[in-house]
């Protein structure tokens, strides 16, 4: 490892909803943590200096405007710029991958809570997303996604058997998502 990323709510999950995240250092490793919820949202090509392939491990609500996939939009297009592979550790939808509901974004009112025109709710895992992001805004990332074993589109999150990790401090259960 050389460097670590934040999101919105920062590398370790604690900022609170909007607040300004800085750079930082991790205590545990020394490591830099560049902070991509701020003034900068796209990884610099700075901060992927020191960096051969960024692995993005995180899961999403299934939402579109929970911003951890906007994250995952911009660290695709700095990747693809800098020419660095991204490797996107697949999780599942936790409201479940076949239902879609809610209004797109209008186009011109895209912001970081609306990155692209899509629904709400919009039924995709991560590793989707990124496909889509990539394949649809013309990024050409060398993207590659470690696939989901065991998950079924139907399935909502308490069904996987995987343990409900925290997001941030507005999103602590499961029945937040829901």
């Amino acid at each position: 490892l050389t460097a670590l990323f934040g999101p919105e709510h920062g590398f370790d999950a604690s900022a609170a909803d909007g607040a300004m995240v800085e750079d930082t250092f991790d205590p545990r490793t020394g490591l830099p943590v560049y902070s991509l919820y701020g003034s900068i949202k796209e990884p610099t090509l700075a901060m992927l200096a020191g960096v051969d392939i960024l692995v993005f491990d995180m899961q999403d609500v299934g939402a579109r405007f929970y911003t951890f996939i906007s994250t995952l939009f911009y660290v695709l297009r700095g990747a693809a710029a800098a020419g660095k592979r991204v490797i996107v550790l697949d999780r599942p939808n936790p409201v479940n991958g076949s239902t879609l509901a809610g209004p797109t974004v209008e186009p011109g009112y895209e912001s970081f809570v609306g990155i692209v025109p899509m629904p709400i709710r919009h039924g995709l895992t991560t590793g989707e997303l990124a496909c889509y992001f990539n394949t649809e805004f013309d990024f050409r990332a060398d993207l590659r996604v470690v696939p989901l074993e065991g998950w079924q589109r139907s399935m909502w999150f308490d069904q996987t058997g995987l343990p409900w990790v925290p997001l941030s401090p507005g999103m602590p259960h499961l029945s937040t998502a829901t």
